[in-house]
């Protein structure tokens, strides 16, 4: 493994905020977020990305190529079960909020409790699923699925648009989309006019609170 004194000042100053980052649970930040938070250009940020790869600091990993882990001696000590699930855009409990399909960076979870292949993690957005525990601003950590069982949590995509974290039901000639909250109506639509991305399996709304559903 690389001796992390090879690094120039810069990139040893970006793999501290990377690791500072995982170690209080942010994850890998987006070029946006990075730029944002260290004062540059997504080019600058990009390029240090790169360099602290090809220097063998970083890797892609998983399903999404955009998933970034740290790894090697310089990286922060994890629990043996510790698991990084990428960040996918973001979904709306609520009125349904248009899918961004896009890398948002990375969160830790633990492996013992979420076990499937290719996690994904999206940011819940509204009050729709209170009753649930679901509340606005959780991560919601999903297992990729395109089918559903009748009153399963999961994240329906709208006419191929627009996202949203609900309980599903099948009623023959419709599907009824049925939010937690009483203050929030059922969505109903045509068959095809919903297509299930992944069945919620738990939420994580900070470091120290993550739960399984």
């Amino acid at each position: 493994m690389l001796n992390p004194d090879t690094l120039t000042p810069r990139q040893q100053d970006f793999l501290a905020y990377l690791q500072d980052r995982i170690q209080r649970g942010k994850g890998i930040p987006t070029l946006r977020e990075a730029a944002k938070e260290q004062g540059t250009s997504h080019a600058a940020v990009a390029s240090l990305f790169r360099a602290l790869q090809d220097k063998g600091l970083l890797r892609r990993d998983g399903r999404y190529s955009r998933t970034i882990v740290l790894h090697g001696e310089t990286a922060p000590e994890l629990n043996s079960t510790s698991r990084m699930v990428p960040i996918i855009g973001q979904v709306a409990a609520g009125l349904p909020l248009y899918a961004q399909q896009e890398w948002a960076g990375s969160v830790l979870v633990d492996g013992s409790i979420f076990r499937g292949d290719h996690l994904f993690a999206l940011r819940v957005q509204g009050d729709s699923m209170t009753k649930v525990g679901i509340l606005d601003g959780d991560l919601a950590i999903c297992e990729p699925r395109q089918f559903a069982a009748n009153g399963e949590i999961v994240v329906a995509l709208i006419n191929n648009e627009d996202a949203t974290v609900k309980r599903f039901f099948y009623k023959e000639d419709h599907i009824e989309l049925k939010p937690e909250n009483d203050d929030f109506p059922v969505m109903s639509f045509a068959l095809g006019e919903v297509l299930i991305q992944g069945k919620v399996i738990g939420i994580q709304r900070g470091p120290e609170q993550l739960a399984a559903l």
